[in-house]
């Protein structure tokens, strides 16, 4: 027997406890309320034979290992059960006295809505009011050639942002490993033994990774600095041209096109109840 009606769900034959080979259609998509004398069957009904067998599908979609663990579940004494979704059940007499408990902390379904919140949703930028976007190492290869093609570019990956301190060690070590050039707050200079800034004033420090002109011949090597540049400033890395004094901005991270800013992933401990 199909369940000729999906907006319902169809119970057939139900004898749990007091129940008296009970047939009724509920209907899906309302606030339906089951009301009766005490002993009448209505917990029986909702709580031993719907939410039951609705716990004990969702319980067998679990591998034979989980399964160990959890136990067997008996299946409620009824004959047929059709258009059960997934269920939830509140506890008529819960031992919680916390005030600020709600639906949705009770039934622990707000850890769900919390991760999917943290996957599903999409972050805007409080400058501009757009949608943010994250782009892997190849979008932004492909953004860089296409939008800079025959320009020559620095590529630049950020080591310091907006903080005080002389940094000779920092040269030191980028020196040691063959870079060049840094760009210490907006002018490119060369990496010299011993070199350091002043250690009371604010700086922004990026790293020349590479410096080129954007053509086809050197695609290859423009993707090999991009993942280079993008190591270096831990997913986040800056391009100038160099007729020009604005960078912009590249991040493997939720980023704002216009402004530059960027977001963290969302995860599930952004969203409070």
């Amino acid at each position: 027997m199909k369940n000729k009606d999906l907006n319902t769900i169809d119970v057939t034959g139900a004898r749990v406890h007091n129940l008296k080979n009970i047939d009724i259609s509920i209907p899906k998509n309302e606030l339906v309320v089951i009301t009766g004398i005490s002993g009448s069957g209505k917990s029986s009904l909702a709580f031993d034979t719907i939410y039951s067998e609705g716990q004990r599908r969702y319980m067998e979609t679990f591998g034979a290992y989980a399964r160990q663990f959890i136990g067997d579940m008996e299946r409620p004494d009824v004959d047929q059960i059709t258009g059960l979704s997934p269920v939830i059940s509140i506890e008529q007499k819960t031992t919680n006295k916390n005030p600020r408990s709600t639906v949705g902390t009770v039934t622990e379904v707000y850890d769900f809505f919390r991760l999917f919140f943290a996957r599903v949703g999409e972050a805007y930028s409080y400058n501009t009011g757009k949608k943010m976007v994250k782009w892997s190492e190849e979008e932004i290869v492909e953004n860089i050639f296409q939008r800079f093609y025959g320009k020559k570019i620095n590529l630049l990956a950020p080591l310091v942002r907006g903080r005080k301190g002389h940094y000779r060690e920092l040269f030191e070590d980028v020196r040691k490993k063959g870079f060049l050039k840094v760009r210490v707050d907006g002018e490119i200079k060369d990496i010299t033994a011993k070199m350091q800034v002043d250690r009371y004033k604010i700086h922004d420090i990026e790293l020349v990774v590479d410096r080129m002109q954007v053509t086809e011949d050197l695609k290859a090597r423009l993707s090999q600095s991009v993942q280079q540049g993008l190591k270096l400033g831990k997913d986040l890395m800056f391009v100038l041209v160099n007729d020009e004094t604005a960078v912009t901005q590249y991040s493997k991270m939720l980023m704002c096109e216009d402004t530059g800013i960027s977001y963290e992933e969302p995860s599930p401990n952004s969203f409070s109840f």
